[in-house]
């Protein structure tokens, strides 16, 4: 697995996720992001042993982007609490057939999980064990067939942007779960976790990381060339 290393100290390692990678093992027992990085440390800096490597959070598989890792346990204590406590800022780009009615909005939805289907369903109005999802959208692009959305995520539920967008009648272009009508030719969505910013973990210090949409398909070439 060739890694897209976008930021990396002695405290935690960030990478550009494609959309057919793994970030932690599941029951298809795939090789994953966490094992590569793994190695490419072990490699990188002769490491004896066992490599250590914490997961902060996760993207889903068919989402590419940034994925932050912690390379000690001092360094996941404090970005697990910074992701609880909401103090991470999350930027995505999400691709549309529909244009949404409003170019900017903010959503204010009900999830609720479907842990046999892994899916999330949305509601207008609090359902029992359903949780508050927040998110702020905007256009930012439009190609002939499709829309680009810069999505601010202000709560992080189960498959938050898929499920919300969908609500409002634009799914994610290649989302076949919440709506779209066929898939990407890759098998991926084209739901991009574009920028990641916080307060470094250990050096107290403003970190800020971006990440390009995949180069390798067309529209995201397409959406990159038209923003310049």
């Amino acid at each position: 697995m060739k890694l897209d290393i976008l930021y990396e100290d002695n405290h935690i390692i960030a990478v550009n996720k494609t959309n057919s990678d793994l970030v932690q093992g599941d029951e298809t027992g795939d090789s994953t992001l966490a094992d590569a990085v793994k190695a490419y440390i072990k490699e990188k800096y002769n490491k004896p042993g066992d490599v250590y490597l914490g997961i902060a959070h996760r993207l889903d598989r068919p989402v590419s982007g940034i994925v932050v890792f912690a390379r000690t346990t001092k360094a996941l204590v404090r970005l697990n609490k910074m992701f609880l406590e909401k103090e991470v800022k999350k930027t995505y780009w999400a691709v549309v057939k529909q244009l949404p009615e409003e170019f900017e909005a903010d959503l204010v939805h009900f999830i609720l999980k479907d842990e046999e289907k892994n899916k999330s369903h949305v509601f207008n109005k609090h359902r029992k064990g359903s949780k508050e999802a927040i998110l702020h959208y905007k256009l930012i692009s439009s190609s002939s067939n499709y829309h680009l959305l810069e999505v601010d995520l202000k709560t992080g539920r189960h498959h938050q942007i898929r499920a919300q967008l969908a609500k409002i009648g634009c799914p994610i272009r290649g989302d076949l779960k919440y709506g779209f009508a066929r898939s990407n030719p890759n098998g991926g969505i084209s739901l991009h976790a574009r920028r990641i910013e916080f307060i470094h973990p250990v050096k107290n210090e403003p970190i800020i990381i971006e990440a390009q949409p995949p180069k390798d398909e067309p529209l995201w070439r397409e959406f990159r060339n038209m923003m310049g």
